[in-house]
């Protein structure tokens, strides 16, 4: 027992917490609108990808979605049923809103009798799996533009935390922020104020911002004599 007390006695070592791997505004932006909506397939997954990162959905919650979890009626909300089949609800933009109203429509799901339907499922009708969901999220990454964004090791789980970020950095609160997570303790989305440059930029501009001052001297500021300069 001696020796073992002495061993939980050493001191843990201290590692780096690791970065929270998430998208920029404009890298979510662009991998959203990469779906073709002209088609049905594209019309299903560009609902899928809007649902995922405006619900900030667990994959396995996002598969599980029936359209009995969805209430399109104001104020639009999202059911999702998480671990330990606690049950939050989320609210849904009027932009995601629409893309499920229509989508919904288009499958015939907005019938009688629907209510226990994967929201999005595969050929055979019956609902994707966290590897489906997957493959679509890394289909469109590959279809993007912007270098740094296809060649990110891109996950639905990180679109989720993207979408936290995201929140975040707009000013929602961090309770607001678990509560939509469906996180157990407030401590594991602190992370995301932890990794936060954007909001760590606004505090510090808020702090006394007139101290350094952009002023330079006349001679600064005279094109001509720069150019005088530069040719000596």
């Amino acid at each position: 027992m001696a020796c073992y007390q002495n061993i939980l006695a050493i001191p843990a070592s201290r590692q780096d917490r690791p970065g929270v791997a998430h998208l920029t505004v404009d890298q979510t932006r662009q991998l959203l609108a990469a779906p073709d909506r002209s088609t049905r397939a594209g019309r299903r997954d560009a609902t899928l990808l809007a649902t995922l990162y405006d619900t900030a959905a667990r994959v396995q919650e996002l598969a599980d979605l029936t359209v009995r979890d969805i209430r399109l009626d104001h104020p639009a909300m999202a059911a999702l049923t998480g671990k330990g089949s606690k049950t939050r609800h989320i609210p849904i933009d009027d932009n995601t809103t629409t893309l499920l109203d229509a989508y919904l429509a288009e499958q015939q799901l907005d019938r009688s009798g629907s209510e226990d339907h994967p929201v999005f499922f595969n050929h055979h009708r019956a609902k994707l799996s966290r590897g489906g969901i997957a493959w679509i999220l890394r289909k469109y990454q590959a279809r993007t533009t912007d270098p740094a964004l296809a060649n990110a090791r891109l996950s639905p789980h990180i679109l989720r935390h993207t979408r936290a970020m995201h929140l975040y950095d707009s000013g929602v609160p961090l309770p607001y922020i678990r509560d939509i997570l469906g996180d157990v303790d407030l401590s594991t989305t602190e992370i995301y104020a932890r990794a936060s440059t954007e909001a760590k930029r606004k505090a510090l501009e808020a702090v006394h911002a007139d101290i350094v001052t952009a002023d330079r001297p006349e001679w600064n500021q005279n094109p001509e004599l720069l150019t005088w300069l530069a040719s000596l």
